[in-house]
C-alpha cells in the first residue's frame, strides 16, 4: 500500500461554464413564497430604500403580476447587468443582507416564469433586464427591456414610492396564482397569502419596521379600472415584545466564549409570561417550533426558533427564547443558508453554550431550568391537569396542530392521528382505522363540506379539528366498549344527515 499523500497534485486548470440547465436547478431551491419576497425586500434594504411596495395586480378575477417596488438608490445599466448575472454580486458591504449573489434570480424564478428588473438612478434613465426561463435554459440569454417601456413602468410608480431613484422587480407567470380565479378563488388566495406574507415580513424584518423611516406596504390593484382593493402597511412583529417578563431578573445576558472567533457570542435570554396569546408569541409555528434561538444578521431575523442540535425541544421550554446577533465574521461556527432562512451551527457553538455565563456567574443551563420552572408553576396554579393525548398529524392544518400541542400534553413516542378523505359507503360519514391511526372522511361529502372550494391535504380545518377532538380517545384504547360503539353509531348517523343536508344545499345552488 502506498503512503498517504496529504496534498492533491494538479497540472493546470480548465474553464467549465455551467450548463444551461443550471437555471432550472437554481429555480428549484425550494423558496417558500414569503421567503422569496423577503429576499427581494432584503435587496431593497441594502439599496437604502425607505419605502417598499409589494403590489399584486389583477385583471378582474385573474391575478396577472406581482411587483416589488422601492425607492432605493437604483442601478445604472452596468450595475444592473452585474445584479442579473448568476452569482454576479460578489462584494457586499458589512451591513448588507445579501451574501451569495443568487437570491434575486433563484427566489424569483422559483415562483415565476419571468422576472423583470427595471431601475433608475438620479443620474441615469430607466434601464431594464428580464430573465425568461425559456431563454435562460437556451443558454443564459438575458433580455434587454425596451427603454421607453422601462421608463413608463418607473413613471407608473412615481412618488409611490419612486421619486428620483428606485428599482422595480416584476414577476410574471407566477406559479402560485390561481389558474382561473372564479368562485372567489382569487379573493381567498389574496387573503390567505397576504396575511402570511405580512406576518412573515413583520417578524423577520421587525427591527427595520420599528424604525420611523422604513415602511413596507402591501397593495392590490385592478389594472383595468385602477381600483385599489387593499393598501396597508406591514406592522413589526417583535418575538420579544411581551408585556411583562415571565420571571424576575429576565431578560438576562449570557456570554458564550468561542475560541475560533476569538470572541464571545452574546445571548439575550428571555422567558415569556405563561399563557401568552398575542401575535408576537404565536407567530412562529407550534409550541415546539417557537422556543430556542432567534438568530439575527445585520438586524434581519434569519432563524426564528430551534435549538440547533444543542438539545431537544419540549413543551416545558415553550417560554424560552434567546436572541443572538451573529458576529460579522461567521467563521466555521455559523453558516447561513442560501435562502437566509436558517443557521447551521458547528459543535463548537454547542460546547460554548455549556460554558456560557452571565455577569453574575449564572450558567445558561440555569436559564433553561428557570424557563422550565415558570411553565410548570403556571400549569400547577391552573389546578387542572389535562390528560395526555395522541397528537394530531397530517391532514390537520399546521396552525391547528400547534394549538392542540400547546393546550394538551402529548403522549410520548406515539404515531400521530392523521385525517384524510377516501371513498366510503354513503351511509358512513367517517371510518376509524386503528391500525393506521387514521380518521377517514367520506369523499362523497367533500365538495359540500368545502362549499365548492378546491380541496387540499389540510382542507376543512374546522371539521377535521372537531373530528379529532371527538375521536382521539378511540385511538388511545385497545378496543371500544358497548357504550362507545353506540356513541360512534350515533355520531355517524347525525353527521351523515348533516352532510346530506349540506350536499342538497350545494346542489340547489348549482341549479
Amino acid at each position: 500500500m502506498t503512503s498517504w499523500q496529504f496534498d492533491v497534485p494538479t497540472t493546470g486548470s480548465k474553464h467549465l461554464p455551467p450548463d444551461a440547465r443550471y437555471m432550472e436547478a437554481l429555480s428549484s431551491q425550494g423558496y417558500s413564497f414569503e421567503v422569496a419576497i423577503a429576499d427581494l425586500v432584503d435587496n431593497s434594504i441594502d439599496a437604502g430604500a425607505k419605502d417598499v411596495v409589494i403590489h399584486f395586480l389583477r385583471d378582474g378575477e385573474q391575478l396577472v403580476s406581482l411587483l416589488v417596488v422601492d425607492d432605493g438608490r437604483g442601478m445604472d445599466e452596468e450595475t444592473l447587468d452585474v445584479a442579473m448575472t448568476i452569482g454576479g454580486r460578489q462584494s457586499y458591504g458589512a451591513k448588507s443582507l445579501g451574501m451569495f449573489g443568487t437570491g434575486l434570480k433563484s427566489a424569483s424564478l422559483s415562483h415565476a416564469d419571468a422576472v423583470t428588473v427595471v431601475s433608475t438612478t438620479k443620474r441615469t434613465r430607466a434601464t431594464g433586464r428580464r430573465w425568461l426561463m425559456e431563454h435562460a435554459k437556451a443558454g443564459f440569454q438575458c433580455d434587454i427591456v425596451e427603454p421607453d417601456f422601462a421608463q413608463r413602468l418607473v413613471d407608473r410608480y412615481y412618488d409611490k414610492p419612486i421619486t428620483w431613484q428606485g428599482t422595480i422587480v416584476r414577476w410574471d407567470g407566477v406559479k402560485d396564482f390561481p389558474k382561473h380565479g372564479g368562485s372567489g378563488q382569487t379573493d381567498r388566495y389574496l387573503h390567505r397569502t397576504i396575511n402570511k406574507l405580512g406576518l412573515h415580513l413583520g417578524l423577520h424584518l421587525h427591527r427595520f419596521l420599528a424604525r420611523t423611516d422604513f415602511n413596507i406596504t402591501i397593495a392590490v390593484e385592478d389594472v383595468l379600472t385602477g381600483t385599489v382593493y387593499l393598501d396597508f402597511g406591514v406592522e413589526p412583529l417583535n418575538p420579544f415584545a411581551y408585556p411583562v417578563t415571565g420571571s424576575a431578573g429576565y431578560p438576562k445576558q449570557f456570554h458564550a466564549p468561542i475560541k475560533s472567533l476569538a470572541s464571545n457570542v452574546v445571548l439575550d435570554a428571555h422567558i415569556w409570561p405563561p399563557k401568552s396569546n398575542i401575535d408576537e408569541y404565536r407567530a412562529v409555528g407550534s409550541v415546539i417550533d417557537r422556543q430556542g434561538f432567534y438568530f439575527y444578521r445585520n438586524d434581519r431575523l434569519v432563524q426564528a426558533g430551534g435549538w440547533n442540535n444543542y438539545r431537544q425541544p419540549e413543551q416545558h421550554l415553550s417560554l424560552a427564547r434567546v436572541a443572538i446577533d451573529l458576529p460579522p465574521n461567521l467563521g466555521e461556527v455559523f453558516r447561513l443558508t442560501v435562502k437566509k432562512s436558517g443557521v447551521d451551527t458547528s459543535p463548537e457553538f454547542a460546547a460554548a453554550l455549556d460554558g456560557a455565563t452571565s455577569t453574575s456567574g449564572m450558567t445558561f443551563s440555569q436559564f433553561l431550568s428557570d424557563a422550565d420552572s415558570v411553565y410548570r408553576e403556571a400549569r400547577r396554579r391552573v389546578g387542572v391537569t389535562r390528560k395526555a393525548v395522541i397528537g394530531p398529524g397530517k391532514g390537520i392544518a399546521s396552525e391547528v396542530r400547534a394549538a392542540i400541542e400547546e393546550e394538551l400534553p402529548l403522549l410520548p413516542n406515539e404515531e400521530p392521528i392523521t385525517v384524510h378523505w377516501e371513498k366510503l359507503d354513503n351511509e358512513m360519514f367517517f371510518h376509524i382505522d386503528r391500525e393506521q391511526r387514521t380518521i377517514v372522511l367520506n369523499q362523497h361529502y367533500r365538495k359540500a363540506i368545502l362549499g365548492g372550494r378546491h380541496g387540499s391535504v389540510d382542507d376543512a380545518p374546522l371539521l377535521k379539528s372537531l373530528m379529532y377532538l371527538l375521536l382521539h380517545e378511540v385511538f388511545e384504547k385497545e378496543y371500544s366498549g358497548r357504550r362507545e360503539k353506540d356513541n360512534l353509531q350515533l355520531w355517524q348517523s347525525i353527521l351523515v344527515a348533516a352532510a346530506r343536508s349540506e350536499l342538497d344545499r350545494v346542489t340547489d345552488d348549482d341549479s
